[in-house]
Protein backbone atom coordinates (compact mmCIF):
# COMPACT_ATOMS: atom_id res chain seq x y z
CA UNK A 1 0.00 0.00 0.00
CA UNK A 2 1.42 3.57 -0.73
CA UNK A 3 2.44 5.81 1.79
CA UNK A 4 0.32 8.41 0.95
CA UNK A 5 -3.05 6.50 1.43
CA UNK A 6 -1.58 5.20 4.84
CA UNK A 7 -3.06 7.91 6.99
CA UNK A 8 -6.42 7.52 5.26
CA UNK A 9 -7.00 3.77 6.63
CA UNK A 10 -5.41 5.09 10.52
CA UNK A 11 -8.22 7.68 9.90
CA UNK A 12 -10.78 5.51 9.11
CA UNK A 13 -9.41 2.13 12.21
CA UNK A 14 -9.77 5.30 14.32
CA UNK A 15 -13.25 6.59 13.11
CA UNK A 16 -14.47 2.80 13.72
CA UNK A 17 -12.94 2.13 17.17
CA UNK A 18 -14.10 5.69 18.44
CA UNK A 19 -17.28 4.56 18.79
CA UNK A 20 -16.99 1.03 19.74
CA UNK A 21 -14.71 2.18 22.90
CA UNK A 22 -18.05 4.15 23.04
CA UNK A 23 -19.82 1.70 23.79
CA UNK A 24 -17.91 -0.41 26.91
CA UNK A 25 -19.82 -0.47 30.08
CA UNK A 26 -18.19 1.71 32.44
CA UNK A 27 -20.94 3.45 34.19
CA UNK A 28 -21.00 6.66 32.08
CA UNK A 29 -21.17 7.27 28.29
CA UNK A 30 -17.79 8.81 26.94
CA UNK A 31 -18.88 11.20 23.69
CA UNK A 32 -17.17 9.33 20.36
CA UNK A 33 -16.09 12.66 19.03
CA UNK A 34 -14.28 13.04 22.31
CA UNK A 35 -12.64 9.39 21.86
CA UNK A 36 -11.85 9.78 18.12
CA UNK A 37 -10.10 13.16 18.89
CA UNK A 38 -8.24 11.29 22.03
CA UNK A 39 -7.68 8.20 18.96
CA UNK A 40 -5.78 11.31 16.61
CA UNK A 41 -3.98 12.32 19.47
CA UNK A 42 -2.39 8.94 20.43
CA UNK A 43 -1.62 7.97 16.26
CA UNK A 44 -0.49 11.53 16.01
CA UNK A 45 3.04 13.21 16.04
CA UNK A 46 2.53 14.12 19.54
CA UNK A 47 2.73 9.90 20.91
CA UNK A 48 3.15 7.57 18.55
CA UNK A 49 4.28 9.42 15.52
CA UNK A 50 2.21 7.19 12.86
CA UNK A 51 0.53 10.30 11.04
CA UNK A 52 1.60 13.52 10.34
CA UNK A 53 -1.10 15.80 9.74
CA UNK A 54 -0.57 16.92 5.46
CA UNK A 55 -1.32 16.00 2.30
CA UNK A 56 -4.53 14.51 2.08
CA UNK A 57 -5.13 14.57 5.53
CA UNK A 58 -5.10 18.17 5.88
CA UNK A 59 -7.53 18.24 2.66
CA UNK A 60 -9.58 15.79 4.14
CA UNK A 61 -9.60 18.12 7.53
CA UNK A 62 -10.65 20.73 5.55
CA UNK A 63 -13.85 19.23 4.34
CA UNK A 64 -14.76 17.53 7.66
CA UNK A 65 -14.83 21.07 9.46
CA UNK A 66 -17.05 22.11 6.72
CA UNK A 67 -19.08 19.12 6.62
CA UNK A 68 -19.10 19.60 10.75
CA UNK A 69 -21.33 23.08 10.23
CA UNK A 70 -23.07 21.73 6.76
CA UNK A 71 -24.98 19.38 9.73
CA UNK A 72 -25.24 22.18 12.20
CA UNK A 73 -27.11 23.86 9.58
CA UNK A 74 -29.58 21.20 9.11
CA UNK A 75 -30.02 20.24 12.69
CA UNK A 76 -31.87 23.74 13.37
CA UNK A 77 -35.05 23.62 13.82
CA UNK A 78 -36.52 27.37 14.38
CA UNK A 79 -40.54 26.40 13.98
CA UNK A 80 -39.60 24.58 17.95
CA UNK A 81 -38.25 27.23 19.43
CA UNK A 82 -39.97 30.40 18.37
CA UNK A 83 -41.55 32.61 21.11
CA UNK A 84 -39.73 33.04 24.67
CA UNK A 85 -37.55 29.89 23.80
CA UNK A 86 -35.67 32.23 20.66
CA UNK A 87 -36.25 35.39 23.09
CA UNK A 88 -34.65 34.05 26.02
CA UNK A 89 -31.87 32.33 24.10
CA UNK A 90 -30.82 35.44 22.50
CA UNK A 91 -30.32 37.43 25.66
CA UNK A 92 -28.76 34.94 27.07
CA UNK A 93 -26.57 34.73 24.37
CA UNK A 94 -25.61 38.09 24.41
CA UNK A 95 -25.07 38.09 28.04
CA UNK A 96 -22.50 34.93 27.13
CA UNK A 97 -20.55 37.39 24.69
CA UNK A 98 -19.88 40.22 27.49
CA UNK A 99 -19.09 38.04 30.00
CA UNK A 100 -16.70 36.04 27.40
CA UNK A 101 -15.24 39.67 26.17
CA UNK A 102 -14.71 40.56 29.91
CA UNK A 103 -13.07 36.81 31.01
CA UNK A 104 -10.89 37.05 27.47
CA UNK A 105 -9.75 40.41 27.98
CA UNK A 106 -7.99 39.26 31.31
CA UNK A 107 -6.57 36.09 29.38
CA UNK A 108 -4.71 38.93 27.28
CA UNK A 109 -1.35 38.78 28.99
CA UNK A 110 -1.07 34.97 27.74
CA UNK A 111 -0.03 35.38 24.58
CA UNK A 112 -3.67 36.42 22.77
CA UNK A 113 -3.72 38.88 20.14
CA UNK A 114 -7.63 39.23 19.55
CA UNK A 115 -9.68 38.40 22.80
CA UNK A 116 -12.80 38.55 20.42
CA UNK A 117 -12.04 35.49 19.05
CA UNK A 118 -11.63 33.63 22.49
CA UNK A 119 -14.99 35.59 23.59
CA UNK A 120 -16.69 33.67 20.36
CA UNK A 121 -15.19 30.14 20.92
CA UNK A 122 -16.00 30.64 24.79
CA UNK A 123 -19.70 31.40 23.65
CA UNK A 124 -20.45 28.34 21.89
CA UNK A 125 -22.58 25.03 22.33
CA UNK A 126 -22.69 22.06 21.55
CA UNK A 127 -25.95 21.81 20.22
CA UNK A 128 -25.45 18.55 17.71
CA UNK A 129 -23.64 17.02 20.48
CA UNK A 130 -26.15 17.30 23.24
CA UNK A 131 -29.03 16.75 20.65
CA UNK A 132 -28.88 12.19 20.78
CA UNK A 133 -28.25 12.91 24.69
CA UNK A 134 -31.46 14.50 25.17
CA UNK A 135 -33.71 12.47 22.78
CA UNK A 136 -32.80 9.61 24.46
CA UNK A 137 -33.50 10.82 28.01
CA UNK A 138 -36.94 11.83 26.46
CA UNK A 139 -36.27 15.52 27.08
CA UNK A 140 -36.96 17.02 23.82
CA UNK A 141 -40.33 17.73 23.62
CA UNK A 142 -40.69 19.26 26.85
CA UNK A 143 -39.93 22.50 27.94
CA UNK A 144 -36.55 22.35 29.08
CA UNK A 145 -35.72 20.64 25.67
CA UNK A 146 -37.50 23.50 23.95
CA UNK A 147 -35.75 25.95 25.91
CA UNK A 148 -32.39 24.50 25.45
CA UNK A 149 -32.74 23.91 21.67
CA UNK A 150 -33.21 27.46 21.70
CA UNK A 151 -30.05 28.23 23.56
CA UNK A 152 -28.30 25.75 21.67
CA UNK A 153 -29.40 26.91 17.97
CA UNK A 154 -28.05 31.03 19.29
CA UNK A 155 -24.74 29.20 20.73
CA UNK A 156 -23.94 27.96 17.50
CA UNK A 157 -25.74 30.50 15.04
CA UNK A 158 -24.42 33.29 16.85
CA UNK A 159 -20.36 32.65 16.98
CA UNK A 160 -20.79 31.53 13.39
CA UNK A 161 -21.94 34.81 11.90
CA UNK A 162 -19.91 36.61 14.20
CA UNK A 163 -16.60 34.92 13.41
CA UNK A 164 -17.29 35.44 9.67
CA UNK A 165 -17.40 39.33 9.65
CA UNK A 166 -14.92 39.20 12.41
CA UNK A 167 -12.47 37.27 9.97
CA UNK A 168 -12.98 38.86 6.91
CA UNK A 169 -10.27 41.04 5.69
CA UNK A 170 -10.79 41.94 2.66
CA UNK A 171 -13.54 44.83 2.90
CA UNK A 172 -14.50 47.57 4.31
CA UNK A 173 -16.66 47.55 7.29
CA UNK A 174 -19.45 48.84 5.10
CA UNK A 175 -18.70 46.24 2.50
CA UNK A 176 -18.90 43.44 4.12
CA UNK A 177 -21.96 44.02 5.71
CA UNK A 178 -23.46 44.47 1.90
CA UNK A 179 -21.95 41.27 1.07
CA UNK A 180 -23.28 40.00 4.12
CA UNK A 181 -26.77 41.14 3.14
CA UNK A 182 -26.02 39.99 -0.48
CA UNK A 183 -25.06 36.40 0.29
CA UNK A 184 -28.28 36.12 3.31
CA UNK A 185 -30.76 37.40 0.07
CA UNK A 186 -28.92 33.94 -2.26
CA UNK A 187 -29.31 31.76 1.04
CA UNK A 188 -33.12 33.34 1.86
CA UNK A 189 -33.60 33.01 -2.05
CA UNK A 190 -32.50 29.36 -2.08
CA UNK A 191 -34.47 28.34 1.00
CA UNK A 192 -38.05 29.51 -0.21
CA UNK A 193 -37.50 27.64 -3.48
CA UNK A 194 -36.81 24.30 -1.17
CA UNK A 195 -39.90 24.84 1.15
CA UNK A 196 -42.38 26.38 -1.79
CA UNK A 197 -41.80 24.90 -5.45
CA UNK A 198 -42.38 21.34 -5.28
CA UNK A 199 -43.85 20.96 -8.26
CA UNK A 200 -45.48 17.41 -8.80
CA UNK A 201 -43.01 15.73 -11.40
CA UNK A 202 -39.71 16.99 -9.44
CA UNK A 203 -40.95 15.52 -6.38
CA UNK A 204 -41.66 12.47 -8.38
CA UNK A 205 -38.33 12.68 -9.93
CA UNK A 206 -36.05 13.00 -6.66
CA UNK A 207 -38.15 10.12 -5.06
CA UNK A 208 -37.54 7.60 -7.86
CA UNK A 209 -33.93 8.69 -7.82
CA UNK A 210 -33.74 8.24 -4.22
CA UNK A 211 -33.21 4.41 -4.63
CA UNK A 212 -31.29 4.08 -7.67
CA UNK A 213 -27.91 4.90 -9.22
CA UNK A 214 -28.28 8.72 -9.80
CA UNK A 215 -29.02 9.49 -5.99
CA UNK A 216 -30.06 12.72 -7.49
CA UNK A 217 -31.19 14.42 -4.00
CA UNK A 218 -27.94 13.45 -2.03
CA UNK A 219 -25.80 15.06 -5.51
CA UNK A 220 -28.17 17.59 -5.61
CA UNK A 221 -26.87 18.38 -1.38
CA UNK A 222 -23.28 17.87 -2.46
CA UNK A 223 -23.76 20.76 -4.97
CA UNK A 224 -25.67 22.90 -2.95
CA UNK A 225 -22.45 22.44 -0.03
CA UNK A 226 -20.57 23.08 -2.27
CA UNK A 227 -21.54 26.03 -4.27
CA UNK A 228 -22.87 27.81 -0.78
CA UNK A 229 -18.52 26.99 0.28
CA UNK A 230 -17.77 28.69 -2.60
CA UNK A 231 -19.82 31.21 -2.90
CA UNK A 232 -18.77 32.44 0.62
CA UNK A 233 -15.58 32.62 -0.06
CA UNK A 234 -16.25 34.93 -3.47
CA UNK A 235 -18.26 37.63 -1.15
CA UNK A 236 -14.99 37.54 1.38
CA UNK A 237 -16.27 35.50 4.70
CA UNK A 238 -14.99 31.96 5.58
CA UNK A 239 -16.11 29.07 3.31
CA UNK A 240 -17.60 27.78 6.93
CA UNK A 241 -20.35 30.48 6.51
CA UNK A 242 -21.30 28.72 3.53
CA UNK A 243 -21.46 25.32 4.50
CA UNK A 244 -23.35 26.38 7.43
CA UNK A 245 -26.23 27.91 5.05
CA UNK A 246 -26.53 24.89 2.45
CA UNK A 247 -27.03 22.86 5.54
CA UNK A 248 -29.37 25.46 6.61
CA UNK A 249 -31.13 25.02 3.10
CA UNK A 250 -31.31 21.53 3.10
CA UNK A 251 -32.28 21.56 6.60
CA UNK A 252 -35.75 23.53 5.45
CA UNK A 253 -36.11 21.12 2.41
CA UNK A 254 -36.25 17.76 4.04
CA UNK A 255 -38.79 18.68 6.68
CA UNK A 256 -41.31 16.27 7.15
CA UNK A 257 -42.04 12.70 6.67
CA UNK A 258 -40.71 12.98 2.49
CA UNK A 259 -37.46 14.48 3.49
CA UNK A 260 -36.48 11.39 6.00
CA UNK A 261 -34.80 9.40 3.70
CA UNK A 262 -32.53 11.87 1.81
CA UNK A 263 -32.11 13.07 5.47
CA UNK A 264 -30.63 9.52 6.53
CA UNK A 265 -28.77 9.11 3.53
CA UNK A 266 -27.08 12.61 4.51
CA UNK A 267 -26.06 11.64 7.85
CA UNK A 268 -24.68 8.60 6.61
CA UNK A 269 -21.81 10.21 3.82
CA UNK A 270 -20.78 12.96 6.15
CA UNK A 271 -20.92 11.86 9.47
CA UNK A 272 -19.81 8.70 7.53
CA UNK A 273 -17.04 10.00 5.35
CA UNK A 274 -16.15 13.71 5.85
CA UNK A 275 -16.36 14.48 9.24
CA UNK A 276 -14.26 11.31 11.17
CA UNK A 277 -10.90 13.17 9.51
CA UNK A 278 -12.72 16.92 10.60
CA UNK A 279 -12.65 15.00 15.03
CA UNK A 280 -9.51 12.34 14.22
CA UNK A 281 -7.52 15.02 12.26
CA UNK A 282 -7.90 17.47 15.49
CA UNK A 283 -6.11 14.92 17.37
CA UNK A 284 -3.88 14.77 15.27
CA UNK A 285 -2.91 17.94 14.75
CA UNK A 286 -3.34 19.25 18.31
CA UNK A 287 -0.34 20.87 19.50
CA UNK A 288 -0.38 18.80 23.00
CA UNK A 289 3.51 19.99 23.81
CA UNK A 290 2.06 23.38 23.90
CA UNK A 291 0.22 22.68 26.78
CA UNK A 292 2.32 20.19 28.60
CA UNK A 293 5.77 22.48 27.97
CA UNK A 294 4.49 25.19 30.84
CA UNK A 295 2.66 24.87 33.88
CA UNK A 296 1.43 27.82 33.15
CA UNK A 297 -0.56 27.10 30.09
CA UNK A 298 -1.37 23.50 31.78
CA UNK A 299 -2.84 25.98 34.59
CA UNK A 300 -4.75 27.78 31.88
CA UNK A 301 -7.07 24.55 30.44
CA UNK A 302 -8.93 23.99 33.92
CA UNK A 303 -9.03 27.96 33.92
CA UNK A 304 -10.78 28.54 30.09
CA UNK A 305 -13.22 24.76 31.07
CA UNK A 306 -14.46 27.04 34.77
CA UNK A 307 -14.59 30.37 31.92
CA UNK A 308 -16.74 28.04 29.29
CA UNK A 309 -19.31 27.26 32.53
CA UNK A 310 -19.34 30.51 33.53
CA UNK A 311 -20.26 32.32 29.90
CA UNK A 312 -22.82 29.78 29.02
CA UNK A 313 -23.80 28.67 32.33
CA UNK A 314 -24.62 32.29 34.24
CA UNK A 315 -27.22 33.18 31.57
CA UNK A 316 -29.31 30.05 32.85
CA UNK A 317 -30.35 33.64 35.88
CA UNK A 318 -32.59 34.63 32.54
CA UNK A 319 -34.91 31.41 32.47
CA UNK A 320 -35.60 31.31 36.51
CA UNK A 321 -39.51 31.88 35.99
CA UNK A 322 -39.62 28.89 33.38
CA UNK A 323 -37.32 26.44 34.63
CA UNK A 324 -37.74 24.30 37.49
CA UNK A 325 -34.87 24.65 40.34
CA UNK A 326 -33.73 21.33 39.85
CA UNK A 327 -33.70 22.26 36.04
CA UNK A 328 -31.38 24.97 35.94
CA UNK A 329 -28.13 23.49 37.23
CA UNK A 330 -28.23 20.79 34.50
CA UNK A 331 -29.46 22.96 32.05
CA UNK A 332 -26.78 25.44 32.70
CA UNK A 333 -24.36 22.37 32.35
CA UNK A 334 -25.61 21.44 29.00
CA UNK A 335 -25.70 25.70 27.49
CA UNK A 336 -21.66 25.27 28.55
CA UNK A 337 -20.90 22.08 26.68
CA UNK A 338 -18.48 23.74 24.20
CA UNK A 339 -19.09 23.23 20.61
CA UNK A 340 -16.08 21.00 19.94
CA UNK A 341 -15.94 21.65 16.53
CA UNK A 342 -16.61 25.55 16.51
CA UNK A 343 -14.00 25.69 18.77
CA UNK A 344 -11.33 23.33 16.51
CA UNK A 345 -12.98 25.92 13.41
CA UNK A 346 -12.25 29.29 15.52
CA UNK A 347 -8.88 28.06 16.82
CA UNK A 348 -8.19 26.80 13.36
CA UNK A 349 -9.18 29.82 11.59
CA UNK A 350 -7.94 32.76 13.95
CA UNK A 351 -4.35 30.68 14.20
CA UNK A 352 -4.15 30.68 10.41
CA UNK A 353 -4.91 34.68 10.45
CA UNK A 354 -2.22 35.39 13.04
CA UNK A 355 -5.20 36.53 15.65
CA UNK A 356 -4.24 33.77 18.16
CA UNK A 357 -1.58 31.57 19.26
CA UNK A 358 -0.97 28.29 18.56
CA UNK A 359 -0.54 27.78 22.24
CA UNK A 360 -3.75 29.62 23.34
CA UNK A 361 -5.67 27.78 20.49
CA UNK A 362 -4.62 24.56 22.16
CA UNK A 363 -5.70 25.49 25.19
CA UNK A 364 -9.38 26.13 24.17
CA UNK A 365 -9.43 23.24 22.35
CA UNK A 366 -8.15 21.10 24.91
CA UNK A 367 -10.96 22.37 27.32
CA UNK A 368 -13.53 22.39 24.72
CA UNK A 369 -12.75 18.61 24.75
CA UNK A 370 -13.13 18.27 28.84
CA UNK A 371 -16.07 19.66 28.73
CA UNK A 372 -17.48 17.93 26.18
CA UNK A 373 -16.32 14.93 28.72
CA UNK A 374 -17.38 16.18 31.74
CA UNK A 375 -20.76 18.08 31.63
CA UNK A 376 -23.38 16.72 30.17
CA UNK A 377 -22.29 13.37 32.45
CA UNK A 378 -23.09 15.16 35.06
CA UNK A 379 -25.79 17.21 34.04
CA UNK A 380 -27.33 13.70 32.97
CA UNK A 381 -27.04 12.49 36.87
CA UNK A 382 -28.74 15.49 37.82
CA UNK A 383 -31.85 15.07 35.24
CA UNK A 384 -31.74 11.19 36.28
CA UNK A 385 -32.05 11.79 40.24
CA UNK A 386 -34.62 14.38 39.69
CA UNK A 387 -36.81 11.89 38.04
CA UNK A 388 -35.87 8.76 40.50
CA UNK A 389 -36.76 11.12 43.64
CA UNK A 390 -40.39 12.40 41.67
CA UNK A 391 -42.18 9.56 42.77
CA UNK A 392 -41.31 9.53 46.41
CA UNK A 393 -42.57 13.15 47.14
CA UNK A 394 -45.94 12.26 45.98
Amino acid sequence: MADTHSPVLLVLVMAVAGPLLAELPIGFRVPAVVLEVMLGVIIGPQVLGWVRFDGVLASMFAFGMAATLFMAGMELEFERVRGRPLLLAVGGWGMSVLLAVLAAAVLRASSLHDPMIVALALATTALGTLLPILRDANQLDTPFGRFFIAAGTMGELGPIVAMSLLLSQQYTTFQEFGFLVAFLVVVVLTAAISLGLRPPRVVALLTRSMHGSSQLPVRITLLLFAAFFVLSERFGFESILGAFAAGLVVGLGTQGPDGKAPRMKIDAIFFGWFIPFFFVGTGIKFDLASITGSAVTMLLVPVALVLFLLVRGVPVFLYRKDLKPTERIPFALYSSVASLSLVVVITEIAVRAKTMSQQMGSVLVGAAVLSVLLFPTIAGQLLHRRRDERPGRG
